[in-house]
Formats: C-alpha cells, structure tokens, sequence
C-alpha cells in the first residue's frame, strides 16, 4: 500500500458533540506536532520538544496565546500511529463553547477541517487498516446488537481480512507458477499440470463459495432483513407488531383498516436483526387513504426478504385470504404462515395453508414464541453463529466482489476441464485475483473507497 498523498493537516473532534465531562480533538498530518506545540504549553516550564511520544502529558491549552482550559496532550510519532502520520490528540473539558474554541485555535495555527472518515481514510491509505477493517470499524460504531457487536469486533481483528490474504496468496502462486512456464518454455519450469492445476483452482473455488455462502449470515446479523407482516385486516397485525417491538408501536382496534400507513420498526430476534414492516391489509377498499396503504403494501411485499402472513385462526378463510394466499404462494420459501388467535377454538382450514411452513400463536401473550424465534434464525444463518472461528462477508460490495471472483475461478476450472491450455485458464484466473484484491482494497477505485469513508462521521 502506497503512502497517503495527503500533504494537509487535519482536525476534528472525535467525541460527540455536546456538554460532557471530556472531549477529545485529534490532529493528523505532517504538521500535527507544529500546529499543535502553537495551542498546547507543557505544564512546569517543559519545552515543547521534551514531550515523549505515546504518553499523555499535562499542561495548558491556548486560546489565542492565553490559556483557556487544562487538560492532556499525546503525540503519536509517525508511521506509529491510528494513521500512519504524525499524530496529536487533546483530551480536555466538554463545554459547548470551550471546545468550539480549542478548535477554532487549531485551525488558526495551521489546520485544515476533517471530512467525514478522513483519519480512518488515511489509514487505509497509508496500509494500517484494510478496507475490511475500516468497513468493521464503522460497523462497531453503528452497532444495535450484542451480535453485530461480535461480528464487527471479528472483522476489526482482521478474521476476513485473514482469510482474504490466505485465498490471494495462494492464487498468485498458482498463476506466478503457470506464467513462469509461458514466459520460459524450454526451461521446463512449470511443475504444475492441467490436472494439478485444476485442483488446486477447484479446492479455492470452494472456499471462495463458502466465503459467499457467509453473507447470509452477515446479511442477516449486520443489515437487517427486509420483513413484511400481511394479512387481511383484524387479523392481529399490529399486535404481533407491538408484541415483537416489545412496546405498543402499532395502534390495535376491533375495526377492520385501523392501519392506513405501514409502519416500521428494527427488532432482534435471537441472532437476526429484522427491518420490519407492519402493512396496511390487502382488501378491496373505497376509501383513498386506505387505497394508497394497500398499495404501498404491495410494494412492500414484492421487496421483502421474509413475510409473516398472518391469518384469524378463529374463523373462516374469506376471499380476501384466499387472495393473499395465492399471491404468496410463488414466494412459498418467503414465507411463515402464522395462525393467530391459538387462546380462540380453531375454525380456519390450515390445509390452505400446505404450500407454506405454519405456526401457531397468540399475540396477546408477552413472549414471542421460541420455536418460530428459532426458525427465523435458521432461515438467516448457517446453523451456530460463531464468529470468532469464522470468516463473515457483512456487506453487499464485499459479497458482490466475491461473487465475481467466484464466477471468473469457475470459467478457469471449467476451461481446463474441457481440455484448454494453462495460460488460457490463467486468464480468468487472475480477473478472480482482481476481484479478490477489490474486496480487501488492493485494487479498488476512488470511487469506491470514497463512498465508504463518506459513511464515517467526522473525527474518525
């Protein structure tokens, strides 16, 4: 990885803003340790230049040549640093206007502002973190569950990253072992048959595809699914809502069309996260408003990756029903049919219902059952989540990348089975190697790596 051509030195506060007991600014650049010698004065006469790097040293902080606060500088001594450059961080006291201050003291002696990701962004640049590590770093930072917690922290510790390296390496040898062998023929240097060849493509194609077979699982824990709960009105919609939201999200009423809107909620249940909608009914309606709800959870439907359809266990199918049973059944593997209403005696004919797997419940009661809780999760993830012995994709780019990478490995191994020379199937070989150096930013474009710093906030 090549140095980072940024020349600027940049500066952000890195702790929220707001009144707090403490906040932290941090400089980066190679002018860090200039600029901020001109803001912060070493308590007991110390001079500037006798502050050791890594270890935090008191004294006061400069507001225009007067101090203003007290508190902690530390230097980072490049390339020993979160960014690889000359480093600074001011640790001091969190009033609104007091850190507007130190940081307007920073910019007068030199710095420029940080952009979103900009320290973070470095890094990568100057080789300190991978672009899957910095994908896990915002992904630690945006965490809602213990599980995303778990999966972020494993990727920041460089468990995809790991694994990512092992599969490049291995390919490049293969391919550096085939272009020896074009480049000198008469030196006989290629040990590696077709045969051999193809082996060895196959036995990575594999792993690649279980690495895509992970995103399912990353998919699932990190971004959410997509889920719809349909169903006529009264059914019990929005009391499954509010049962799985654990609150009264959803208004729920006896009258048939209470919900006009969908409403949206993210939940956990066990290891998945669900994006979860709860829709207006599907039924014939003259009324305008409900009309558009309807419609809106059409849409919502066609996009779902999960639908709990929801049906009055108590009584009869109607036609409205029976409607939304056929417009579920060629999304069969969608769907969770779910039998409301359990504490009432059974009335509605299950066996409509065969194409779909059923469930039984009632959303009065206080706990979501553990049996369905148990399919949703089995539905999303690859049996036991354990993150720590595992490589996961989180995200679609990277699952994208290793898609492409899968396909081009796929037409090598096919091209040698079908009786192709070495150096033909290297082609594809080394577009997969491409594709591999694109998922961990080897080989990545601007463009790419801009917009997922731009997710960052300012100051990491």
């Amino acid at each position: 990885m090549t140095q980072s051509s940024e020349a600027s030195t940049v500066a952000a506060l890195c702790t929220a803003y707001g009144r707090a007991g403490l906040a932290l600014l941090r400089l980066s650049g190679p002018q860090a340790f200039e600029i901020v010698s001109r803001v912060f004065r070493p308590a007991g006469g110390r001079a500037f230049d006798s502050i050791p790097a890594r270890r935090a040293t008191y004294g006061d902080i400069l507001y225009r040549g007067e101090p203003i606060d007290d508190g902690l500088l530390t230097l980072f001594q490049a390339p020993h640093s979160f960014t690889g450059e000359d480093c600074a961080e001011i640790s001091c006291h969190g009033g609104l206007l007091l850190v507007s201050k130190i940081y307007e003291a920073l910019l007068e002696a030199g710095a420029s502002p940080a952009g979103p990701g900009e320290f973070s962004k470095r890094a990568f640049l100057n080789g300190k973190i991978s672009l899957t590590g910095a994908e896990a770093i915002i992904d630690l930072i945006n965490a809602e569950t213990e599980e995303q917690l778990r999966l972020a922290e494993n990727n920041r510790r460089g468990r995809l990253s790991e694994k990512l390296k092992e599969l490049y390496e291995r390919l490049t040898d293969l391919l550096a072992r085939v272009y020896v062998y074009i480049d000198y023929p008469d030196e006989d240097l290629c040990d590696l048959s077709p045969q051999e060849f193809a082996i060895s493509l196959s036995n990575i194609r594999d792993e690649l595809s279980q690495l895509l077979d992970s995103y399912k699982t990353g998919h699932a824990v990190m971004e959410g699914i997509p889920t719809v709960i349909a169903g006529k009105p009264n059914t019990g919609k929005s009391s499954l809502l509010n049962l799985l939201v654990g609150k009264n999200r959803a208004i729920v009423s006896p009258v048939a069309g209470t919900t006009r809107d969908t409403v949206e909620e993210t939940v956990t249940v066990g290891k998945v996260l669900l994006r979860l909608c709860d829709t207006a009914g599907l039924r014939e309606t003259e009324d305008p408003v409900e009309k558009m709800g309807v419609e809106r959870s059409r849409e919502k439907l066609e996009s779902a990756e999960l639908i709990l359809a929801v049906f009055d266990r108590s009584a009869p199918a109607t036609a409205e029903d029976l409607r939304l049973i056929e417009f579920l059944r060629p999304r069969r593997n969608q769907v969770l049919a779910l039998l409301n209403k359990a504490d009432l005696p059974a009335v509605f004919d299950s066996s409509l219902l065969r194409d779909f797997k059923i469930f039984s419940l009632c959303a009065l009661e206080k706990e979501f059952p553990e049996e369905l809780s148990s399919e949703i999760e089995n539905l999303f993830t690859q049996g036991t989540v354990n993150f720590h012995d595992r490589a996961i994709l989180t995200n679609a780019r990277q699952a994208a990348a290793t898609s492409k990478a899968l396909e081009t490995l796929d037409l090598a191994v096919r091209a040698l089975e079908m009786g192709e020379t070495q150096d033909m199937a290297a082609l594809d070989a080394e577009l997969a190697l491409n594709n591999l150096a694109e998922i961990d930013g080897k080989c990545v474009g601007e463009d790419i790596v801009s917009a997922i710093f731009s997710r960052f906030c300012v100051g990491k």
